[in-house]
């Protein structure tokens, strides 16, 4: 039953797929992720292998809170909770050939503590909310967000931070 409301609830979101996502650094519609927008999910409907997945990525972790949506075309599930020592993470966990995966890591930081090239690509932006988004290739993403909800992100290698003009994928 609950794979048939799951079922039923992917159907829906599906539906409303190609809306914009909220502004990223440009206007253009290239610069724009097609989503079908979060939707809440209750902890007990969410796929066995999307908890799964979160606990392999991160032993010890307790799910606290579920989001599902449609980007690109791609299932996702954003699953937020507490590590063992208590700090907060949300995994972004998305459905690639028929099997859940992470492929994001986010906690929200000081700016003060991002790399100092990270904090110099940002140069005059007003910094009002930082999320480090670590990639499991390894690549960090830096989401920077400005009390009006302006977004700037910068992609740190672990030696070079580079401005995006375009929202990452995930």
């Amino acid at each position: 039953m609950t794979r048939l409301i799951l079922a039923i609830g992917w159907v829906c979101a599906l539906a409303a797929c190609g809306q914009p996502a909220p502004a990223g650094q440009g206007d253009s519609p290239a610069n724009k992720v097609a989503t079908s927008g979060k939707r809440d999910v209750p902890l007990a409907d969410v796929p066995e292998e999307v908890l799964a997945a979160a606990a392999a990525a991160q032993p010890g972790f307790t799910p606290a809170e579920a989001q599902a949506e449609t980007r690109d075309g791609r299932d996702y599930f954003d699953l937020g909770g507490k590590l063992a020592d208590g700090s907060e993470v949300e995994f972004d966990i998305v459905r690639q050939d028929d099997r859940w995966r992470v492929v994001e890591t986010q906690r929200d930081i000081a700016l003060a503590s991002a790399p100092p090239a990270v904090r110099s690509a940002a140069g005059d932006f007003a910094a009002a909310r930082v999320i480090e988004s670590r990639q499991n290739d390894g690549l960090v993403i830096y989401e920077l967000f400005d009390a009006q909800q302006r977004k700037l992100e910068i992609k740190w290698d672990g030696q070079r931070a580079e401005k995006l003009s375009a929202e990452w994928p995930h």
